[in-house]
């Protein structure tokens, strides 16, 4: 049985005041050529399948054309879930009809999947909240799928029960996972689990999260999710939230992030995407090929002390996204900026780098406006005030970050 792990659309996000929807379009036809020359049985799209709870027309519009040409009209099964990005209740709505093209969706951890066939002959056998079994015309063994889209704190203990301690809802997860494993996964069959959430493995330091992502690691009140969490018996691991492609564990199964199809923000410069090709049977672990994706502009931070240089890069480097540093003594003039702008159609942001030769010790100091918001905060008390803020205001100061986010 041939599946593909996909992950972190978010179909509908610009970069800045940038749409990336064209570029979404064409890493989707690459996906979906991937797909058909695989001759892929099954596609999972593990979580955050738009930007936005209320996605603009274009992006919606996007989604289910792609998934309809994912799943060959009702040929090939595509499962999809909620991540933290999604509105679940978006993502559930269109089930009946979706069932006609051989698409599964699931927007709440305790959905319960309705049993009976589905278009192109399979059929979903089993069902429960967190799980289905699918029988797939062409093989005589069954595939289990134990599904976890993303929940927040509420849903998740309204789902799991009432937790007490931090520790207790990893347990909770746990305990729910292995139940299913347990009455479902056997040797006879095909076992994976899909899954938008922080997991790592224990002991080691966190995975890093999207720069402009809220993070997850938190998972209503809990830490991560650790590897060991998850149960014997499974295939396959396929994970959605990280934006870079990363292989959590392999040794007693497969734990992927199968990384987002393009690079969303400029702390993803340079990274390779992919999309996961997995081929599994049951009585061995899933064996899987990460493939590159090539479609999208890549995206560049560059940093140039000459406009001249600046200007030959540019020109040399069409198509692409760019955060451009230029160090002067000066503050950028209206000509140089006219001049950057008007040599590309990528640059995102222009940011001066200033050298201030006035300091005390007369080495220099520079204002790197790259840096994160929370740094140059710090930075620009100790500037005003001759000293670091104290723990209580640079408490005050993230809590209206992170209602800045939440907004």
């Amino acid at each position: 049985m041939k599946l593909l792990h996909t992950a972190d659309w978010h179909l509908g996000k610009k970069l800045d005041r940038y749409t990336r929807l064209e570029e979404q379009k064409i890493v989707l036809e690459e996906m979906i050529a991937i797909a058909d020359e695989a001759a892929v049985d099954v596609v999972l799209v593990a979580g955050d399948l738009f930007d936005a709870f209320n996605p603009a027309a274009e992006a919606v519009e996007l989604l289910y054309k792609s998934l309809k040409r994912l799943a060959r009209n009702g040929e090939r099964v595509v499962i999809a879930i909620a991540g933290n990005h999604d509105s679940p209740d978006r993502i559930d709505s269109p089930d009946a009809l979706a069932r006609d093209c051989g698409i599964i969706f699931a927007g709440y951890p305790h959905i319960e999947v309705a049993t009976g066939e589905i278009s192109g002959g399979a059929r979903i056998t089993k069902s429960e909240p967190g799980f289905l079994e699918l029988q797939l015309p062409k093989y005589a063994y069954p595939l289990r799928v134990l599904l976890t889209p993303y929940a927040n704190e509420y849903r998740m203990r309204t789902f799991l029960g009432t937790v007490q301690v931090e520790d207790e809802l990893r347990k909770l997860v746990q305990n729910h996972w292995q139940r299913l494993a347990d009455k479902y996964c056997d040797a006879r069959g095909v076992n994976i689990l899909v899954a938008h959430l922080f997991v790592m493995k224990k002991g080691e330091i966190p995975p890093e999260e999207p720069i402009d992502e809220k993070p997850i690691l938190h998972l209503g009140g809990a830490q991560a999710i650790y590897s060991e969490n998850i149960p014997h018996g499974l295939h396959y691991v396929a994970l959605g939230h990280l934006h870079r492609y990363q292989e959590i564990d392999k040794q007693r199964m497969p734990i992927i992030y199968s990384s987002s199809p393009l690079s969303y923000s400029f702390g993803e410069a340079g990274q390779q995407k992919y999309v996961v090709l997995i081929d599994a049977e049951p009585g061995r672990i899933a064996e899987f090929e990460r493939i590159a994706l090539r479609s999208g502009r890549p995206l560049h931070r560059k940093r140039f002390e000459a406009i001249e240089e600046a200007l030959t890069w540019l020109m040399a480097n069409p198509e692409t996204w760019v955060e451009l540093t230029i160090v002067s003594d000066d503050y950028l003039g209206t000509e140089d900026r006219r001049l950057l702008l008007q040599a590309h159609d990528g640059i995102v942001a222009i940011i001066p780098e200033i050298k201030n030769k006035l300091t005390d010790q007369n080495k220099g100091h520079t204002i790197d406006l790259s840096q994160s918001i929370d740094d140059l905060f710090l930075q620009y008390f100790a500037y005003r005030n001759g000293q670091q803020p104290n723990e209580e205001l640079i408490k005050l100061f993230k809590e209206i970050r992170a209602e800045q986010i939440d907004e």
